[in-house]
């Protein structure tokens, strides 16, 4: 299966207004997966991305194909998205953190991903959660009562986050090339460190990840 991975470490906060700027390449190893082999992120010198400014995407008013959460199990996980196309031990892709890692820090040997139709998602024992969403024909969200899929454009998405869209960027990523990324909070207060990052091909939606910091 041909693996799509992100870059991870896209915007690095550089104040405290949450103002970021045009990030330096970093060692892959520091990401969060290791297949990353060049990142760059294209930006006008100029340009300040200021995090407070940027549009919420609450994880709670996200329905994956109409049905889930971004959390659930695993049968509801093959009810809505089939078998899984392959599962790779955590402990063989070593990522930083992940959703269902130990308060230290530690992880389950039998922790793994999930690879469904260019999707991944995070795996320990029962529960599931949602890392990488690739917008396919039968693959979309409902975002608060709004269909956003293969088809959505960058001109769709203007009207619900237009300081996003307004100031999107371009990410050299691994195995696809540039790709326009748009980063949206993931709470309007601010309590997570995280981000949603999505990103378009040809102008439309194609996929989506969840970004934390290690």
């Amino acid at each position: 299966m041909k693996k799509i991975f992100f870059l991870l470490l896209i915007f690095a906060a550089c104040s405290k207004k949450n103002t970021v700027q045009k990030p330096q390449k970093t060692d892959p190893k520091t990401t969060h997966l290791n297949s990353i082999k060049e990142e760059k992120l294209i930006l006008d010198d100029s340009l300040y991305y200021d995090l407070q400014k940027a549009e919420v995407m609450d994880q709670n008013d996200i329905l994956f194909n109409g049905k889930l959460t971004r959390y659930f199990n695993l049968k509801e996980f093959e009810n809505v998205f089939g078998k899984p196309d392959s599962l790779i031990l955590m402990s063989k892709e070593e990522p930083c953190n992940y959703e269902f890692e130990n308060e230290d820090g530690s992880k389950d040997l039998e922790d793994k991903y999930i690879y469904k139709d260019g999707s991944r998602f995070e795996n320990s024992k029962d529960k599931v959660a949602v890392d990488e969403f690739k917008f396919t024909d039968k693959n979309f969200i409902n975002y608060r009562g709004i269909i956003m899929n293969a088809k959505t454009t960058k001109n769709d998405l203007k009207k619900y986050f237009p300081y996003a869209i307004e100031n999107i960027g371009i990410l050299d990523v691994y195995d696809e090339g540039p790709l326009e990324v748009i980063t949206l909070r993931e709470d309007a207060e601010n309590n997570s460190e995280g981000h949603i990052m999505i990103f378009f091909k040809n102008d439309r939606l194609y996929l989506m990840h969840w970004w934390f910091p290690c």
